[in-house]
C-alpha cells in the first residue's frame, strides 16, 4: 500500500473503472465545446459577458462555459440537479413521495424514474428560454425564427438527457459519484485560466511575489479547513444490548455511534443564497426600470448590504435545508427498531428530541463557516488587489467535496482487494478440508 497509484492500476476491475471514468469524462468535455448550429459564437461571447454577475454566470460555472458558448451540452447536468432537489424538498410535503424514499430499492428506483423525467420537461423549458434569449441577441443568430427555436430546444434538451445518462453510467461502471463528478471536471477547467491570470497579475507588477506566496498559503490553509469541516461531525453514541436469539443463540451487545456532520446541507445553502441575490442584477440586464437598476446597484459584492445579506440568505437555508433532509424522528425510530439506544435518553420521542436538539446546535456554527467560504472571494480581492480567485465559495466546496469522496471510494476498493487476498493466501488444508486461518 506504499504507492497507491500503482496499486490502483494493478488491480483489473478498478483500472478498468478509472479507464471508464476518464473516457466519459473527456466525452462531456468534447460536448461542452461543440456549438449549437446557427450561431455566431463570437457575437455570442461578447453579449455574454454582460451577465456573469447574473444567474447566467452562476448556471455557467456549473457547466464549465458550456452555456456561454451555447454547446450541445450548455444545460449540463444541472437540470437533473434541479429535479433531484425539487423531490428532496417535496419529500417532507408530499406522503407519497416520502414514502417512496422510505420503500428501499423499490422506492428509490421509482423516484429515480420520475426524477427522470422530470429532468427532461425541466430541460425542455430551460432549453427553449435559452433558445429565446439567443434569438434575442443582436446578429448572434445566422437564421432566425421558429425553426431555430425549436431545432435548439431539441439539442439542447437531448444534451441534457444524454448527460444524464452519461452521469448514471460513471456512477454504475467508474468510480465515484457521475453526476458530482460532472460538476466537478466542469469546475476545475476554468483553473487553468485563473492560475494564468494570477500570474498575469504578478508580470505585470499589479501582484507581488511576496503578496504571491502570501495568497498560496492562504490558498493551502482554507483548503485544509475546508476539508476539515467536510469531516467534522458530532457522534452521539449508542448501544445496542445483548439479546437472546433462540436455540441458545446469544447476540453479543454493541457499542457504537451516530456521525452527525457539522456540513450536513453540504454546499447547497451557498448556491440557493446566490441564486437569489442575483435575480436584482439578472432583472436589470433584460430590463430599464428603475427601481430593479436600483436594486441592481445595492445588491453588488462591494457593500454591507450585500455581505449582510447574503450571510443571512445562506445562515438561514443551512437550517432550511438541513431541516429537509436529515430527520431525527425517522432515525430515532430505526435505533428502536434495532433494539438500540442512547446512554441516559429514553427511546421514541425523546431520542428525537435529543438528536433533533444536538442537529440545531451543530448547524449554527456549520452555517457561519459556509457564509465564511461564501464570502471569502470578495476579502481576497480587496486583500490582494486581484480581480478573479481561483476558488470561489461553491466551488471550494464542491471540488473538496466530491474530491474527498472519490479518494474514499478508491480506497475503499483498495482496502476490499487488500483483505481479498489476505484471504485468499490465508487458505490452508487441514485433514482434507479447506480452512482459513
Amino acid at each position: 500500500m506504499a504507492n497507491p497509484i500503482a496499486n490502483l492500476l494493478r488491480i483489473p476491475e478498478l483500472k478498468q473503472k478509472i479507464l471508464f471514468t476518464l473516457l466519459a469524462l473527456l466525452i462531456y468535455r468534447i460536448g461542452a465545446h461543440i456549438t449549437v448550429p446557427g450561431l455566431d459564437v463570437r457575437v455570442l461571447e461578447e453579449q455574454f459577458g454582460r451577465l456573469q454577475g447574473t444567474l447566467f454566470g452562476v448556471y455557467d460555472m456549473f457547466v464549465g462555459g458550456a452555456l456561454s458558448r451555447a454547446t450541445i451540452f450548455a444545460l449540463g447536468i444541472m437540470p437533473y440537479i434541479s429535479a433531484s432537489i425539487i423531490f428532496q424538498l417535496l419529500a417532507g410535503v408530499v406522503p407519497t413521495i416520502g414514502k417512496m424514499q422510505r420503500e428501499g430499492e423499490d422506492g428509490r428506483k421509482k423516484l429515480t424514474q420520475w426524477t427522470r423525467y422530470a429532468t427532461v420537461g425541466l430541460a425542455f423549458i430551460q432549453a427553449y428560454g435559452y433558445a429565446v434569449y439567443l434569438q434575442s441577441l443582436q446578429n448572434a443568430v445566422l437564421y432566425p425564427g421558429f425553426g431555430f427555436l425549436l431545432s435548439t430546444a431539441l439539442v439542447l434538451t437531448s444534451g441534457a438527457v444524454f448527460v444524464m445518462w452519461l452521469g448514471e453510467q460513471i456512477t454504475e461502471r467508474g468510480i465515484g459519484n457521475g453526476m458530482s463528478l460532472l460538476i466537478f471536471f466542469s469546475i476545475i477547467e476554468g483553473f487553468p485560466r485563473e492560475f494564468g491570470s494570477t500570474w498575469e497579475a504578478v508580470t505585470t507588477g499589479v501582484l507581488s511575489l511576496p503578496r504571491l506566496v502570501l495568497l498560496l498559503a492562504v490558498l493551502i490553509g482554507v483548503v485544509a479547513g475546508v476539508v476539515a469541516m467536510t469531516m467534522a461531525a458530532r457522534k452521539i453514541p449508542f448501544q445496542i444490548p445483548r439479546k437472546v436469539m433462540g436455540r441458545g443463540r446469544i447476540r453479543e451487545g454493541q457499542k457504537s455511534f451516530i456521525p452527525l456532520r457539522i456540513n450536513s446541507a453540504g454546499v447547497m445553502p451557498i448556491i440557493f443564497a446566490q441564486s437569489i441575490i442575483v435575480v436584482p442584477g439578472t432583472l436589470a440586464a433584460f430590463s430599464n426600470v428603475g427601481i430593479l437598476r436600483m436594486l441592481s446597484e445595492i445588491f453588488q459584492p462591494d457593500n454591507w448590504v450585500y455581505y449582510l445579506t447574503y450571510t443571512v440568505l445562506i445562515v438561514f437555508f443551512t437550517y432550511f435545508y438541513t431541516a429537509i433532509v436529515f430527520n431525527p424522528v425517522d432515525l430515532a425510530e430505526t435505533l428502536k427498531k434495532q433494539g438500540a439506544f442512547i446512554p441516559g435518553v429514553k427511546p421514541g420521542a425523546r431520542t428525537a428530541e435529543y438528536i433533533e436538539r444536538i442537529v440545531v446546535r451543530i448547524t449554527l456554527p456549520g452555517s457561519i463557516y459556509l457564509a465564511a467560504i461564501a464570502l471569502l472571494p470578495f476579502l481576497i480581492f480587496d486583500l490582494f488587489n486581484i480581480q478573479t480567485f481561483i476558488f470561489g465559495g461553491t466551488s471550494l466546496l464542491i471540488v473538496v467535496g466530491v474530491g474527498l469522496d472519490t479518494v474514499h471510494q478508491l480506497q475503499q476498493h483498495l482496502l476490499l482487494r487488500h483483505y481479498e487476498g489476505f484471504m485468499k493466501k490465508g487458505r490452508v488444508r487441514f485433514r482434507g478440508r479447506q480452512r482459513f486461518i
